[in-house]
């Protein structure tokens, strides 16, 4: 495997399992979201739009709902009729409702995406994240235009730890190589094995820590030990609110070692036209990281309504009135 590889474990299957613990948040944001109000049909069922509607669908974790408002709002502020199915489910299934046409547009991440269609696939820039995509694709459907934004893996400092090395959020993974002795790092027992984890930490930018602590995927266990200094280091989500709420210093990985997860819309080709095309392409084109991040912590820290947020979001940035 090379420092490019592909997440062997997508991000999106741990949010997946993480939206269980988060059920009762998940479900009290969806029942506020446009995506609830718009359509009372059953989001697994097969039933096509009629005419000129466009169906934004929605995996069953709180960003995928959150980008699929942003998304159907974007979409409205052209004139676009919409409907949502939110709270799908895995991949495995919104695949299936894309391919048949009983969704027109998912929030999907490059990456996760690629691993799904191709496992063996290792590009090396975004551009060749989506030509690989392309290549696998059933043929109905296509991919529009990647953000910057991305919600992947990440090594996280506590800010204790940051301050202590004079670290901050320009600062590198390579940065580390003096003093990852000295530090314990935390993340699922699996990270330690993998190469997007303590063996590409070290044949890539060439980290030996002090130890490791097997805690979780990013979640719980993981936010509460970086919190309490029992580990210095930890794999978080680059999107996970508890970065600005704990003050917490994510590393630039500047040898791409944990991939691509641009955020990038996945579309049944005959349901969009070309304003409906242009008007998620805007959207891409406004939402980096930072901001992504911040979205997030309003609507799951903040308890805000995500439809709330998603309409102030797109008005802020000029993509609707």
């Amino acid at each position: 495997m090379t420092s490019n590889t592909l997440p062997s474990r997508s991000i999106r299957t741990y949010r997946g399992v993480a939206a269980v613990a988060l059920a009762a948040t998940t479900a009290l944001l969806a029942g506020c979201s446009s995506s609830s109000n718009d359509s009372k049909s059953d989001p697994l069922s097969d039933s096509k739009a009629s005419g000129d509607t466009v169906v934004v669908g929605a995996n069953n974790f709180a960003e995928s709902n959150l980008l699929a408002d942003i998304y159907g709002e974007a979409l409205k502020a052209k004139g676009v009729k919409v409907t949502y199915k939110p709270n799908i489910g895995s991949r495995e299934t919104t695949y299936g409702l894309l391919k048949n046409g009983s969704i027109s547009v998912l929030p999907e991440y490059n990456g996760a995406l690629l691993a799904y269609l191709d496992p063996k696939a290792a590009p090396k820039t975004v551009e060749e994240t989506t030509s690989a995509i392309e290549a696998k694709l059933d043929s109905k459907l296509t991919l529009l235009n990647p953000a910057a934004a991305q919600d992947k893996d990440t090594v996280t400092l506590n800010a204790a730890t940051a301050a202590k090395y004079n670290l901050t959020e320009k600062s590198s993974i390579a940065d580390l190589k003096s003093i990852a002795k000295d530090l314990v790092i935390g993340a699922s027992p699996e990270f330690q094995t993998r190469q997007q984890g303590l063996v590409g930490l070290k044949s890539v930018y060439g980290l030996e820590f002090k130890s490791f602590k097997a805690l979780d995927a990013g979640g719980a266990l993981t936010q509460a030990a970086l919190k309490k200094n029992a580990v210095q280091a930890g794999d978080i989500f680059s999107t996970d609110p508890t970065i600005t709420k704990e003050k917490f210093v994510v590393l630039q990985d500047p040898k791409n070692l944990f991939g691509f997860e641009n955020v990038q819309p996945l579309v049944y080709k005959s349901a969009l036209n070309q304003t409906a095309t242009d008007a998620l392409n805007a959207v891409s084109a406004k939402l980096d990281t930072a901001t992504l991040l911040d979205l997030d912590t309003q609507v799951q820290s903040g308890s805000k309504d995500p439809l709330d947020v998603a309409q102030a979001w797109l008005k802020k940035v000029g993509l609707s009135s």
